[in-house]
């Protein structure tokens, strides 16, 4: 097998020398390459494929499945893969790159603005959104979908569109909100009132200009003073209208059981959290199997919170390598705590609780009815930081009662469907990118070997386990 050096400047990568870095530069051709002897997992929730074999050739899978079915090119590079586990680059179809996952992103939880300028926080993620990418890839994750962001997180697409260090980003830009939040920057917003007709289609119609790939609406209800219910109701169907008009996806945070029916009677394809106030009922169920819904559940989203306030790492439940400095610091110090009360607070605890108990049961119920269930985070909350919090996710899917392979279709599959790559992404398929993992130990016994990431394969670059 090629040997795998790491220069000062740059990193130099398995299967020749491409490198990454202001001075390295990228092979023009590349081999043909072929992971051999492992066991595929391809992401639609067929069978393992023992000693499988997987051909690369210019970022795609040209062939994947039984060595007898797809034969090595003679002057292929191999890589020996016995004893491992090749599946589908992980996707969290529900992130955040406008917040940190920390307080200092969000002060409506917690107000530090006083030591940490909202506004320099801003600024400083818009700059540098790159410093959440290690941790993406250390964790396997090769796809992301930024379902409400400043406007720049559109650039991101394309700034980072052919970056072996970056995850593949989809982005639906700044949200409508039937709550006037107060969250915004002086000169541009990322929450936008609801106000009007003539405001929900001007904010869809610069969605289609800047080639959304959604539009997002958050569905907070009962509303606060002057929309009311009927009010709410007729705007999100003004914006779901506005949305057809452009062909593009309407997907709504709605935590509750009356929104979550609304928003999919209104056209949404996907909700981006789970339904956390109650059971779902017969007619939610029915509902979001007639309109073909992914449901996200974001189960873990409420609780790091808590867990942020807190302070320390230990009881985030999972592994922080590779992710950056100065979140792990903020993380580990935690807020002061007259500034966090509100979140560690014995009602507070008692609600997630509670939330937390509805979620994994309504994850139960809706993966049982049959509909579609994707895995996202809500990462760069608090406490749900960038890359490795899919992890968390993950195993809460697994304690919910979906099966391994299930919580792995919805990692990998199902994310592709959400964030609108399924014809380029979450499977290991002839024609689909080369985003892969390689796992020593078997995923479809227990999720939780999905931690055991040896080899990241993005766009064909292969990447070792934290580099």
């Amino acid at each position: 097998m090629p040997r795998v050096r790491t220069p000062s400047r740059c990193h130099w990568l398995i299967f020749g020398i491409a490198c990454v870095a202001g001075s390295c530069t990228a092979p023009v051709e590349e081999p043909t390459r072929a992971i051999i002897g492992a066991t595929l997992v391809d992401g639609t929730g067929a069978p393992p494929v023992a000693d499988a074999v997987v051909v690369m050739r210019d970022g795609h899978i040209v062939c994947a499945g039984a060595a007898s079915s797809c034969p090595v090119p003679a002057k292929a590079i191999r890589l020996d893969a016995r004893g491992m586990w090749v599946m589908p680059g992980l996707i969290d179809a529900h992130v955040h790159f406008s917040q940190t996952g920390w307080f200092d992103g969000r002060p409506d939880a917690a107000d530090l603005r006083d030591s940490f300028p909202y506004d320099e926080t801003m600024a400083s993620l818009e700059a540098n959104p790159g410093r959440f990418f290690p941790a993406y890839r250390c964790a396997g994750v090769t796809s992301v979908f930024d379902v409400g962001g400043y406007t720049w997180t559109w650039a991101l697409r394309r700034r980072f569109g052919s970056d072996s260090l970056a995850p593949r980003i989809a982005a639906a830009g700044p949200l409508l909100s039937t709550v006037d939040h107060w969250l915004n920057l002086p000169a541009e917003r990322v929450i936008i009132y609801m106000a009007n007709d003539s405001v929900v289609r001007a904010v869809v119609r610069e969605d289609a200009a800047f080639h959304s790939d959604a539009v997002k609406i958050w569905y907070i209800m009962p509303p606060q003073p002057p929309l009311d219910t009927a009010r709410a109701q007729a705007l999100v169907r003004v914006a779901a209208a506005e949305a057809r008009k452009y062909n593009l996806p309407l997907i709504v945070h709605a935590t509750g059981l009356w929104e979550a029916k609304d928003a999919i009677r209104a056209g949404a394809s996907v909700l981006v959290h789970s339904v956390f106030e109650s059971p779902v009922d017969s007619e939610f169920l029915a509902l979001a199997r007639e309109h073909k819904v992914t449901y996200v559940p974001t189960i873990m989203v409420y609780a790091g919170y808590t867990i942020a306030a807190q302070g320390g790492l230990d009881s985030l439940g999972y592994r922080t390598t590779c992710v950056d400095s100065a979140t792990i610091a903020h993380v580990q110090a935690g807020p002061p705590a007259d500034r966090a009360k509100r979140q560690v607070s014995a009602a507070r605890r008692a609600s997630v609780l509670e939330q937390t108990n509805y979620a994994l049961a309504n994850l139960k119920r809706v993966s049982d009815a049959g509909i579609t269930v994707a895995m996202g985070t809500d990462a760069g909350n608090p406490g749900t930081l960038h890359g490795p919090s899919v992890f968390r996710e993950m195993e809460l899917m697994q304690q919910a009662g979906l099966t391994p392979m299930q919580v792995l279709v919805a990692s990998t599959r199902n994310g592709a469907i959400a964030m609108g790559r399924g014809d380029s992404v979450g499977t290991v398929a002839a024609g689909k990118w080369a985003d892969l993992v390689i796992l020593d130990a078997d995923p479809t016994t227990d999720i939780r070997n999905a931690q055991q990431v040896h080899w990241v394969v993005k766009g064909g670059t292969f990447w070792k386990a934290g580099t």
